[in-house]
């Protein structure tokens, strides 16, 4: 490992005008990864070195951020339980790399001890729906964010939770954690141009009943309209609205990874909005981790 002082004297060496020069510490620097952003960071601050220099610093802190990012969501990719919060932080780490993931962890917890306060095991599914949807839309005020739908806020986990405010996606993700904490068989549904929640029929209440249900879904849960339910009929119409096919896969659960893939697929839309196209490669790249 590098000494410190290798690493600030390589810092120096930033703003050499040989290009050869320059590329050689810019690897080496590279190769130091995330520990040496600190020293980068109070050398683009205190230093006096000019324009070239400050770019430069920016340049490799901004590489380094973007490798980090990448590692973390390939560690993700290979993890054995892909938990979906963990995901969403990786995937928030690309905009915000020094987000607080205690601060998004303590909120979550705060929703579910609001949530398990209220509710009993005795209560039914419909019961702990509409408790959970009290406590997320009436007591913590999240909703859907449709005067700026396509804001890259919308996607970003930590953006929503200081929010409130999110896309079907996200608060679809947030809504769905928390039921899972709870005990909540509650999973997310990956329909084109939408995003909604199903509640499983565990207890096969629906063939108890003489109902037919094929895809083992209790109901369906809609977070973007206030915790709205509603039955594979409307997913039916809703297919029929965009002439689509009844897919198995548009009526069941989808799996973690395909959710932080339609995360980062969202964001690719949302920045492609604004133009900004150097966000959209490296989002690009992100994806293309996922599908690896």
């Amino acid at each position: 490992m590098l000494s410190k002082n290798h690493l600030q004297a390589l810092i120096r060496l930033v703003e050499d005008p040989d290009e050869i020069v320059y590329s050689h510490v810019h690897d080496k620097l590279l190769d130091y990864g995330k520990d040496a952003i600190p020293f980068l960071e109070i050398s683009w601050e205190e230093e006096d070195w000019g324009l070239l220099f400050q770019s430069r610093i920016e340049t490799i802190i901004h590489e380094i951020q973007f490798s980090e990012a990448c590692r973390e969501l390939k560690q993700w990719r290979e993890s054995e339980d892909k938990d979906l919060l963990k995901g969403a932080i990786a995937v928030a780490k690309y905009q915000y790399p020094g987000l607080n993931e205690d601060a998004i962890y303590a909120d979550i917890e705060k929703i579910k001890q609001d949530v398990w306060l209220e509710i009993n095991q005795k209560n039914t599914a419909l019961e702990k729906v509409r408790i959970l949807n009290k406590i997320f839309f009436g007591i913590h005020h999240f909703k859907g964010n449709s005067k700026n739908f396509l804001s890259p806020l919308n996607s970003f986990i930590n953006t929503v939770l200081e929010t409130r405010k999110g896309n079907p996606l996200s608060l679809c993700l947030i809504y769905s954690i928390i039921a899972q904490k709870m005990g909540m068989p509650i999973y997310g549904v990956n329909l084109p141009n939408h995003f909604v929640l199903a509640y499983l029929d565990e207890n096969k209440i629906h063939h108890q009943m003489g109902n037919s249900n094929s895809h083992g879904v209790l109901f369906y849960i809609n977070p973007f309209s206030k915790g709205s339910l509603f039955d594979e009929n409307e997913v039916k119409e809703f297919l029929n609205s965009l002439n689509l096919a009844h897919k198995r896969e548009y009526f069941e659960p989808c799996s973690n990874t395909q959710i932080i893939n339609r995360m980062l697929t969202n964001l690719i839309a949302a920045f492609q909005e604004v133009g900004n196209a150097e966000k959209v490669n490296e989002l690009i790249i992100l994806r293309d981790i996922l599908d690896a």
